[in-house]
């Protein structure tokens, strides 16, 4: 087991999958990070909806190129898609699901999985085909898209330390 911080250290974004299936065990792991993470009063206002069907993973590359105006696929052909909605009722729902998907990328990197945060979560859920999509698997409630954590085995993980900005933090003793 690595240490918390070795792994938070060590974590990088993957932009690149090998085309390999993510074993269902693995995901459900990574799932169960986001389902632990820390919530404003312990609301609980995030929800997953986890995507592997590649005609899905397409059309939402797709929908989120268009709101970005590029051409090419933003979530990098990953095999998994985690995507994390809060319930906008929640005074902390952004934050909320904003944790969760930290605690999915630290997992997954633990396990060895290639991870990304990928955003525009929020536009893609409020057109008709994010719409769809929660009717499709009986979300009902006003959610608010926080975020994407693809997943998949990498091709090439980014190793080394990445430097800190010497601003970073400040004290008051």
């Amino acid at each position: 087991m690595k240490d918390i911080l070795e792994t938070i250290v060590s974590r990088r974004s993957v932009k690149s999958y090998i085309d390999k299936p993510v074993d269902d065990e693995l995901v459900n792991k990574v799932i169960k990070a986001g389902m632990y993470a820390p919530s404003g009063k312990n609301k609980q206002s995030a929800i997953i909806i986890a995507i592997s069907n590649k005609e899905i993973l397409a059309q939402m590359a797709k929908a989120i190129a268009d709101i970005r105006g590029v051409s090419g696929n933003p979530l990098y052909n990953a095999p998994v898609a985690l995507v994390v909605l809060a319930d906008k009722s929640v005074f902390t729902h952004v934050y909320d699901g904003s944790v969760v998907i930290e605690n999915m990328l630290l997992e997954a990197h633990s396990l060895g999985l290639g991870a990304c945060w990928i955003h525009h979560a929020k536009e893609v859920f409020e057109t008709d085909f994010g719409k769809d999509l929660l009717a499709k698997v009986g979300v009902v409630g006003d959610y608010e898209g926080v975020g994407t954590c693809i997943l998949g085995y990498p091709n090439a993980i980014p190793v080394g330390e990445i430097s800190r900005k010497d601003n970073f933090v400040y004290y008051l003793k």
